[in-house]
């Protein structure tokens, strides 16, 4: 018995969804995403960076999303974020007007720019709702008008399924079930009844588990991922700890001017605060001015 893939880690993902052979469940995945905001279903898509399989392991903590082209032009994106690098929102806008502006060549107009797509697949929380899918537009703030549909913004945070009573009748409850690695047999079998796009995401999947290559660049990927989730941490925690050190020193400082305004001597000033007798008489000079 073999354990299967986590289809969130993203060389899995794009493994299923970024090859050729598999544009039938892209186009199957992006059209439940897309089911509100696009008039029409997809009928064919156009994979503009299709996964090679020497990407993986020469460029092993590259963003491995998957980056397509529709037919009338629209771009859209796909990237899954295993943990929370922070101003994601920062960084979803930034990737999303490169894409944007890419389109445009030297003496093309403006009203050639086609509406772009970013589509956010979240292992973690971070909307501040109880939503695990929210779509963004651009929109004014009183009358809710729609300023332009270029502009779109997907969000798919898998832990918010667990706190709400999911339907299986939902087809993107389906599929972001199969992304959060559902292990469950009664439950696996369920999401793919009468689904052959969700099946053969399942069968890839089943394939790329049992693969000896495919294994060995799963945990090439799984090792940097964890580095760098090991990093983020240790540098998060680095700040926190300075952060408190500084804290802690601006409030002796208040401290000490508080005593030196109630004329409490410099020496006793020191034993309370713990400042250094230059800091003191420095605090005490300012005061006197």
């Amino acid at each position: 018995m073999f354990d299967r893939l986590d289809p969130k880690v993203d060389f899995v993902f794009k493994r299923i969804f970024g090859v050729e052979e598999n544009k039938d469940v892209l186009l199957d995945f992006l059209n439940v995403t897309l089911r509100e905001s696009e008039p029409r279903p997809l009928t064919d898509i156009h994979i503009l960076n299709p996964y090679i399989d020497k990407n993986a392991l020469h460029d092993k903590l590259s963003i491995l999303d998957v980056h397509a082209r529709t037919a009338d032009g629209k771009q859209v994106n796909i990237e899954i974020q295993l943990f929370n690098r922070y101003d994601i929102e920062k960084r979803t806008l930034y990737y999303w007007s490169k894409m944007y502006a890419s389109q445009l060549e030297e003496g093309q107009k403006y009203k050639e720019l086609r509406k772009t797509i970013t589509i956010n697949i979240l292992n973690f929380k971070f909307i501040p709702n109880d939503r695990y899918y929210n779509l963004f537009h651009l929109r004014e703030d009183h009358m809710g008008l729609v300023l332009t549909d270029h502009i779109e913004i997907h969000f798919m945070e898998l832990p918010k399924l667990e706190e709400q009573k999911v339907r299986f009748s939902d087809k993107l409850v389906k599929w972001l079930l199969f992304l959060k690695g559902v292990d469950k047999p009664e439950v696996w079998e369920e999401i793919s009844m009468n689904e052959p796009a969700l099946q053969k995401a399942m069968d890839t999947l089943e394939f790329l588990s049992q693969n000896e290559e495919a294994r060995r660049l799963y945990e090439m990927r799984q090792k940097a991922l964890h580095d760098e989730a090991s990093m983020i941490d240790g540098a998060r925690e680095e700040g926190m700890q300075k952060g408190m050190q500084v804290g802690m020193h601006k409030s002796k400082i208040e401290i000490a001017k508080n005593l030196l305004g109630m004329g409490i001597d410099v020496a006793k000033v020191i034993v309370a605060t713990g400042l250094t007798k230059d800091e003191v008489q420095k605090l005490k000079n300012e005061l006197m001015q």
